[in-house]
């Protein structure tokens, strides 16, 4: 993938106004990263989970998870598009409960990207680039858009429903509600090498927040290969 390519789905990421008018506070943080060189969980990654582990447990120590501020605007906002949120947990408070008692270690990749999510408490997603048909899209769904995921152990096509706050691509849902599951196709892999991080914030996480979690992702992942090429935004609200 070349320059150019990354500053394509970086220019070309959209998303609708329909999710600003429901969330006007809403920003994504968006990090392109191509030329990384797969390998296993490593030192560097076990201590980044580490961190985020006694974050994670100095911050339940306070307080049960529902009151971190971040998580909270999280729940507040899943049950403004019609999804319970004690059904359905933003990606931040599921890896926050987990974390206390210790987070799977899956691969470097994997370990960074959730060490970073859970220390700055902001739901972080990783999806594999070589997979997706067309540009990201963050939108409100009109129903009935396919996503492929799982259902005991078995591949399965689930259909959204209408309203539904998800990322996009021209094939199909590659998240449901907003960042709570991602799809089987673009999940990142052993053999990932472009991937697209989206980092989700609402207050009162602000600008300069986001941008020191995406400086610590970017400073980790550029020590993943000798040719790595990055291209990094935030979208705000027009």
């Amino acid at each position: 993938m070349t320059a150019l390519d990354l500053d394509r789905i970086i220019t070309g990421t959209r998303v609708d106004d329909a999710v600003f008018a429901l969330r006007p506070d809403y920003r994504v943080g968006l990090l392109v990263v191509d030329g990384i060189e797969p390998g296993e969980s490593d030192q560097v990654s076990e201590a980044m989970l580490q961190e985020a582990e006694s974050a994670a447990r100095a911050a339940l120590a306070v307080g049960p998870v529902t009151d971190i501020p971040h998580v909270a605007a999280w729940r507040e906002t899943f049950q403004a598009f019609g999804a319970k949120p004690s059904r359905y947990r933003s990606s931040v408070e599921a890896l926050i409960r987990r974390a206390e008692g210790g987070l799977p270690r899956v691969n470097r990749l994997t370990d960074v990207y959730n060490a970073i999510s859970v220390k700055h408490q902001i739901p972080l997603g990783g999806e594999d680039l070589s997979a997706y048909v067309g540009l990201p899209q963050l939108v409100r769904a009109a129903g009935g858009e396919p996503f492929d995921t799982y259902a005991d152990g078995e591949p399965i096509i689930e259909h959204v429903d209408a309203g539904e706050v998800i990322w996009r691509d021209d094939e199909g849902v590659t998240c449901r509600r907003w960042n709570w599951r991602q799809c089987r196709r673009t999940q990142l892999t052993d053999d990932t090498r472009t991937a697209l991080f989206i980092l989700d914030v609402l207050e009162p996480i602000t600008d300069a927040a986001l941008e020191t979690a995406l400086d610590e992702l970017q400073g980790a992942l550029e020590g993943f290969g000798s040719e790595i090429r990055v291209a990094r935004r935030i979208i705000g609200a027009p």
